[in-house]
């Protein structure tokens, strides 16, 4: 394991995208704008969540390998319009931090993580000025993200349940407004309704503690593998795909590899 305090291996890199970006570098670089850059990123950054819940070393330095050599093409294209180069970004997170905790390089004391969690945004309410109570979460993020983003800004102002059941009890409301917009055909009212389920399910996922995306990501995965395997047993029975089964077969097989499961 390399473990270069000098940090060599950061200058070497942002040398090489000075180079691909130069007149003899790349093509495809050199075409390349912040915006055009803007997929890789959420790519990116996606590939590095998959890594950390496999839990595979290797992989997750790769895929944060790519991450960083997202962050030094952008500071280099954001260089050539004079705005900011990849050493301005990285000074200006390591101001962040250290301003940001006073009880590491100041002279206050933290006892927790809430201490900690409660100073870091007021530190941040003073950085930003005035602004609204919703103002910085990025629409851009993924919408189950946003929600329970939006609900902690929410919460901190008292627009919260005291416990989770008031959460669940809200799922149910909205699940029994979903219903009857689901019997009146109103098509216009199921989305809407739908939408308010999502949110109440992230409320509810915040006030349990649990990680909705996470959550999701890990049925997804029991999902994938048990079709995966739906899949196999199909093959190895009679030859015939998913798709040339019944609804009865299809039940009978995925029946049997959720009892394989337990």
């Amino acid at each position: 394991m390399r473990d270069r305090q000098d940090g060599g291996s950061l200058p070497r890199l942002v040398r090489i995208m000075q180079q691909l970006l130069g007149p003899d570098g790349c093509p495809w670089d050199r075409e390349q704008t912040l915006q055009s850059l803007r997929p890789y990123v959420i790519e990116e950054a996606h590939e590095v969540v998959e890594a950390i819940d496999r839990g595979r070393p290797g992989e997750l330095r790769e895929e944060l390998g790519d991450l960083l050599l997202q962050i030094v093409f952008q500071s280099e294209l954001a260089r050539a319009h004079g705005w900011f180069g990849p050493d301005d970004v990285i000074a200006g997170i390591c101001d962040k931090m250290e301003r940001r905790h006073p009880h590491v390089f100041g002279e206050e004391k933290a006892a927790t993580s809430d201490d900690v969690r409660m100073r870091w945004e007021a530190i941040k309410e003073r950085e930003k000025g005035e602004r609204g109570l919703l103002d910085g979460v990025p629409v851009a993020l993924p919408s189950l993200l946003r929600a329970t983003k939006i609900g902690q800004r929410a919460a901190r102002v008292g627009l919260d349940w005291d416990a989770a059941e008031g959460a669940r009890a809200k799922v149910s409301e909205e699940l029994a407004e979903l219903d009857q917009a689901c019997a009146d055909g109103d098509r216009s009212a199921v989305e809407r309704e739908l939408g308010d389920v999502l949110f109440a399910l992230s409320n509810l996922s915040r006030k349990l503690d649990i990680d909705p995306e996470a959550a999701l990501r890990a049925t997804l995965a029991r999902f994938a593998e048990r079709v995966g395997a739906v899949e196999v047993l199909a093959r190895e029975q009679d030859g015939r795909a998913l798709s040339e089964l019944t609804s009865a077969e299809l039940d009978e097989l995925w029946n049997a590899v959720k009892r394989t499961e337990s």
